[in-house]
């Protein structure tokens, strides 16, 4: 598929769930026109970006952003309604997969990787989120792919700076470490009373006749519950 200026748009490699939320949110009523203010309250600019081009590329939109007669049919569609519109969308937008000479039923995902990078020239990250959006919409179109395409997931990569950390770890082991023998002195519990006595504030013979009444009554409170704080 192509602009108007006649070059290829990328596969969509925004994420699939942003991408139907977006047309959750077109459901009350298509709107004349796509533009940032219909999306610009719910995404960032570059996540609205990729959303607009998603939509060119599979259809759903024209060259202007106006909405296709296929976007009117598929935002209130339902149940084995849309997924019979998703399978046109998938089989138009995505032929130089679904008709190419690669079996997608018996591909691996490197075979996928090739196909993607070869076709539209892409590395990396953007050909991994490329081919996670079409097995996403494939499988809610009801398109049978290749179990090892539908089951691939991204391996973690190894943080050198931990290999490097274990390496240093099995280096020192050689070293003759000397560990301090000193013994740990735990401190004593105070009693709870001593400590709420410690608490207590100091008298002030420049506070007033009401403070100080209201002091002496405290200290004798206190000094009940323990006849012995000092």
């Amino acid at each position: 598929m192509t602009t108007e200026e006649g070059r290829k748009n990328s596969p969509p490699y925004v994420s699939y769930k942003t991408f139907g939320n977006f047309l959750h949110t077109l459901e009350p009523q298509v709107p004349n026109r796509i533009d940032r203010s219909i999306w610009g309250e719910l995404f960032s600019g570059s996540t609205g970006t990729q959303l607009m081009s998603a939509m060119r590329f599979l259809n759903l939109i024209d060259a202007k952003s106006i909405p296709t007669a296929r976007l009117k049919l598929l935002v209130p569609a339902t149940g084995e309604h849309r997924a019979a519109l998703q399978r046109q969308v998938v089989e138009e937008s995505y032929a130089f997969v679904l008709k190419g000479n690669v079996d997608v039923q018996n591909a691996t995902y490197a075979q996928m990787e090739e196909l993607f990078q070869n076709t539209y020239h892409m590395k990396g990250d953007v050909c991994r989120k490329c081919i996670k959006f079409f097995v996403e919409f494939s499988k809610d179109a009801g398109i049978p792919l290749s179990p090892q395409i539908t089951k691939k997931r991204k391996m973690p990569k190894i943080n050198s700076g931990t290999k490097n950390a274990k390496k240093n770890v099995g280096t020192r082991t050689n070293e003759n470490i000397v560990v301090p023998n000193k013994p740990i002195v735990v401190p004593e519990l105070l009693p709870w009373h001593q400590m709420l006595a410690d608490k207590f504030p100091h008298f002030d013979p420049a506070w007033s006749d009401e403070i100080k009444k209201k002091w002496f009554d405290a200290f004798f409170e206190l000094f009940k519950l323990n006849p012995h704080i000092k």
